[in-house]
């Protein structure tokens, strides 16, 4: 009988394709399929055509196929319950239960929490009606932000150029429609001002592996113009999170919020993500996720030396061991390719032609991606993420850059300026903004 593990992956995206990539790499792989996978991830693995919302499918298909491990790369079946129900059926799931997935499904929840256990955040307060937001508005002695408590895809937080607009945002979530039941209760909190970073970690109760800091740029133009986007690329490790901005996150900021939730009797194990802001009074978290960020993913995995398979079931089974998870020297970088018209309206179905790959240390990432009649057509707004490692983050800018240029579909584009903050930096010779 063989003790190789039969892993599926939940979801469709470049999460998704970037751990599939490094869970391939794994000599503990038995069996690997991906539900509902994508184009790209169809090259990788099965990818059965069940839907992340259909727990009863995915239940079915793990105990049919006898699945060892899941690995939940989405939050909304996180929020859902998707790690509790296959928990009570025997299935390891590396990804946090619902009440541990709160921190994401509800950011009311989630700062009330910090408030609780002391973890540095904006100022701020709850809103379920109208009138109320708009007289904390109206007399916050700051700039505020205005998000949606529940989850909106990366979309339900506005940052308003005034009071204004402020309480016209509040009106919309309130008393309009615009983020539907997500937007029925808001938080309202101080602008932080500062320069921002993504802190990944593995988490096992107390116990976790901190990734290296990344940085995403989600506006969807150079020189961060432009609507929000899920992320237009990423790279890391991002020196703006200095040794002591880490030192800092781990003893304010980590310590607190995994001893919080011990006590309150939340066996979290999957990935936690915390988005800081580098203030002039230290770091201070602006949200928490409960999956791996997008694009920040897809230049995380390549930066794990060590096999990414037995971290993600160790922290399943509850046993792991931090000094096994080895991180490799260099940079990653990705820029992710899109279709015309995203974050709008765009066009689906293009034909897609893709390089060779020849170095080992570039990754083409299939995002948005489907085959249609025997061949490989766009199926989303972020399509694809050109991902290279290298000594430095210049050279592993030039190699994703370069695959860009030799992929094509009709209405393609990117930014082209992505890690700019760091080159800044790194041509000035300051660590720091």
């Amino acid at each position: 009988m063989s003790n190789k593990l039969k892993v599926l992956v939940i979801g469709s995206g470049g999460r998704e394709h970037a751990l599939v990539k490094a869970i391939k790499k794994s000599p503990m792989l038995g069996f690997l399929a991906c539900a509902p996978g994508n184009g790209g991830i169809a090259l990788d693995c099965e990818t059965p055509n069940i839907s992340v919302s259909d727990f009863d499918g995915i239940v079915s298909y793990c105990l049919d196929n006898a699945i060892d491990l899941v690995v939940c790369g989405p939050e909304v079946p996180l929020a859902g319950g998707l790690a509790d129900e296959l928990r009570s059926r025997g299935v390891a799931v590396y990804g946090p239960n619902k009440s541990g997935a709160m921190l994401e499904a509800s950011k009311a929840f989630s700062k009330d929490f910090m408030k609780k256990y002391g973890v540095p955040t904006a100022a701020y307060e709850n809103f379920k009606d109208f009138e109320s937001a708009k007289a904390f508005i109206e007399n916050a002695p700051f700039d505020v932000v205005v998000k949606a408590s529940g989850l909106a895809a990366g979309k339900g937080v506005i940052v308003p150029a005034g009071k204004v607009e402020a309480v016209e945002a509040a009106r919309e979530m309130l008393c309009g429609d615009s983020f539907g039941e997500s937007g029925r209760q808001i938080v309202v909190e101080e602008k932080l001002e500062g320069e921002e970073a993504s802190i990944m970690l593995m988490v096992c109760g107390k116990n976790y592996v901190m990734l290296p800091p990344s940085q995403d740029h989600k506006r969807v133009f150079d020189g961060d113009k432009g609507p929000n986007t899920g992320g237009m690329g990423a790279y890391a490790p991002a020196a703006v999170a200095t040794e002591s901005v880490l030192k800092d996150v781990r003893e304010n900021i980590i310590s607190p919020v995994l001893d919080g939730l011990c006590k309150e009797g939340i066996d979290y194990r999957g990935t936690l993500y915390i988005g800081i802001m580098i203030t002039k009074s230290g770091a201070k978290v602006i949200e928490f996720n409960v999956r791996f960020g997008d694009p920040e993913c897809q230049v995380l995995m390549p930066l794990v030396e060590s096999d990414v398979l037995e971290a993600l079931n160790d922290i399943a089974l509850g046993r792991l061991d931090p000094s096994l998870v080895k991180i490799r020297k260099g940079y990653a970088a990705t820029v992710v390719m899109c279709a015309g018209g995203y974050p709008q309206n765009y066009r689906k179905g293009d034909e897609i032609t893709l390089p060779d790959i020849e170095d080992p240390d570039t990754y083409i990432i299939h995002a948005g991606t489907k085959i249609s009649g025997g061949k490989l057509v766009t199926n989303g707004g972020r399509v694809l993420d050109m991902t290279a490692v290298a000594d430095t983050l210049e050279a592993a800018l030039e190699k994703a850059y370069a695959l860009c240029a030799k992929a094509s579909f009709a209405g393609a584009f990117y930014r082209k300026d992505i890690g700019y903050r760091q080159l800044r930096r790194n041509s000035s010779g300051r660590d720091n903004v």
